[in-house]
């Protein structure tokens, strides 16, 4: 294996360690597009903003699944490392949702 892809910056650059990581920080951007546009009131039916939160952190599940297969037998420590960040941005993405009863 090539040392590029044996670090952390080189498996992190990988589509399918920054995608999820991406998908994470839009769905961030869009709880604060709606706050910003006072959208984040309980409504009885889900508006677009809710239905593409929702799209963004459950399409980015598959990703995770396919780096955690590849990466994680090819190189342990510095997948873990990619996870986890994976992991802490997709609760930075649910905390609003989670503290604001959204």
């Amino acid at each position: 294996m090539d040392p590029e892809t044996s670090s952390f910056t080189g498996i992190v650059r990988k589509p399918s360690a920054f995608v999820p990581l991406a998908m994470s920080l839009t769905a961030l951007g869009v709880i604060g597009v709606a706050a910003m546009f006072g959208h984040l009131v309980p409504q009885p039916d889900e508006g677009a903003e809710a239905h593409l939160w929702q799209l963004l952190m459950a399409g980015q599940l598959p990703v995770l699944g396919f780096f955690a297969v590849k990466w994680l037998p090819r190189a342990p420590k510095q997948a873990l490392c990619v996870l986890a960040l994976q992991v802490a941005a997709v609760l930075a993405a649910m905390a609003p949702v989670y503290l604001l009863h959204l």
